[in-house]
């Protein structure tokens, strides 16, 4: 397994090569096949922290990241009007609170309904505040802060580009004819070009978009369709001028038939309505994206048609799907990013020898499934606890729930619990947030938060508040951190 094709390139192919050119041994080649006559998708302009990780094992320094894909701080998801016209909650990256023994903070909070739960968020409070440092220098200030980005995809590209032929990755320009398969174990064993040229390997990454040319196509392995519990089919994009200042949150707002996102670039704000198009026609849809924006558009909208679900396995044979050839996952939770840097770091933990191990790639299979189905609940709480009156909405909260998610409800409603499965994506203080958010609140607490005498309790969440808003006041504005970032680096 030393020669390796990617097919692709976009964001998630030059992922991958970056990522693989890292860590495989110098008698690995890796070869990426590109067309410049194939568009990419090109929108997946938010994240979630994990991508500071990917950035950092490749040498990829902050400043040097922001300046060069016109980057900004991401603390979080705000979501607007979900649970009804002036409704509005931020999902914060980082902790909540401070828990007291074997008790989360949220019990103590629930019992002493003090103030808003964004308040004992250092993260929320920031970005509200339009504040932000990575480090106070203050030991005794802990901010319990962790952060993402917002930047311009087609820039990050070019920086993983750069780093991936610094590598050494060779880039094969031409657009794909045949897919060569040995006739005996169905592995793929060349990508014969239109011009003639056959790129052979041992190991093929599909990063060929929605049209999964190697593991949907030549391999065949189905899709699984998930439109029943996430019903959105389109998505139009527009970037338009940027706004002062640049605030640090993703915005995710509730429209007639989905929901319409706004991400503050420096050079640009990317802005895009994810819909249904049973509820809602493309031309409706554009008049409600444009009639929605902050600021004067800067082209026309962009259509995207999607659906929902993965491919049944990411791994077929000797190849393994990445990105939009694995599956669609809407970025209502801009997780888009992460399940490409997650697929590459489970390929690599189960990298093959001399020849693929099926118990191996079954495990990665498995692991995958576990990942995407978690990430999909999640998404589909949104959806299922809104209070909006439009048809979508209505249908949304008709239908059956999966019954992990269903689960996880029925535990949080009847006594404040929330249990994290395994390593899923999203912790304990992520499930909070949004299940408060969208207005779902429990019977009761966890018995042991009333052990604490009322004034004690009293004093304990203001000690909490008023540490939150000592760390943010500290903190200089978005707009100055970010000059001192990148001025330099221009």
């Amino acid at each position: 397994m030393r020669q390796i094709v990617i097919l692709g390139g976009g964001t998630a192919g030059w992922m991958a090569a970056a990522a693989l050119s890292r860590f495989l041994p110098a008698n690995h080649r890796v070869t990426l096949v590109e067309s410049a006559t194939i568009g990419t998708v090109g929108v997946g302009e938010a994240t979630i922290p994990q991508i500071r990780l990917f950035n950092a094992s490749l040498g990829i320094e902050q400043d040097s990241f922001l300046a060069a894909t016109q980057g900004t701080i991401k603390l979080g998801i705000e979501f607007v009007g979900w649970t009804g016209p002036d409704s509005r909650y931020i999902h914060a990256f980082g902790t909540v609170g401070r828990g007291l023994g074997l008790v989360p903070f949220h019990h103590y909070w629930l019992r002493g309904q003090s103030g808003a739960l964004s308040e004992y968020s250092v993260a929320a409070a920031a970005a509200t505040a339009g504040r932000f440092a990575p480090d106070l220098g203050r030991p005794d200030l802990p901010t319990g802060l962790t952060w993402a980005y917002q930047f311009d995809a087609g820039l990050y590209a070019d920086l993983l580009r750069q780093h991936a032929e610094g590598r050494g990755v060779a880039r094969v320009e031409g657009t794909v004819a045949e897919v060569a398969r040995d006739p005996l174990s169905g592995d793929v064993t060349a990508l014969i070009m239109v011009d003639g040229r056959r790129i052979a390997g041992d190991l093929f990454i599909d990063c060929s978009g929605f049209r999964s040319l190697l593991v949907g196509g030549a391999m065949g392995v189905p899709f699984d369709d998930w439109s029943r519990w996430l019903p959105c089919d389109r998505a139009l994009a527009v970037p338009s001028e940027v706004t002062q200042p640049i605030q640090l949150f993703t915005r995710a707002t509730a429209r007639t038939a989905g929901w319409q996102w706004r991400i503050p670039l420096r050079h640009r704000t990317g802005n895009g309505l994810v819909f249904c198009s049973t509820f809602m026609d493309e031309a409706a849809a554009a008049a409600e994206l444009m009639g929605g924006l902050d600021a004067p558009a800067r082209a026309e909208p962009r259509l995207i048609r999607f659906t929902t679900g993965r491919r049944t396995r990411a791994w077929a044979g000797n190849c393994v799907a990445l990105g939009l050839a694995s599956g669609f996952m809407e970025p209502l939770e801009s997780t888009s990013l992460h399940l490409v840097q997650s697929g590459i770091a489970r390929l690599l933990q189960f990298w093959p020898g001399e020849h693929i191990a099926t118990a191996d790639r079954d495990a990665f299979n498995r692991e995958t499934e576990r990942e995407w189905t978690a990430i999909r609940d999640f998404l589909v709480l949104h959806y299922r606890a809104n209070t909006r009156a439009e048809p979508f909405w209505q249908a949304c909260r008709a239908t059956p729930l999966p019954d992990q998610l269903a689960t996880k409800l029925d535990l949080f409603r009847a006594s404040g619990r929330i249990v994290r499965e395994g390593d899923e994506l999203f912790t304990e203080v992520g499930w909070l947030q949004v299940l408060l958010g969208q207005g779902v609140h429990p019977n009761a607490y966890h018995p042991l938060a009333d052990a604490p005498s009322a004034g004690d309790l009293a004093s304990f969440l203001d000690a909490q508040r008023q540490h939150v808003a000592a760390v943010v006041g500290r903190m200089p504005t978005h707009d100055e951190f970010l000059r001192a970032a990148t001025e330099e680096l221009q």
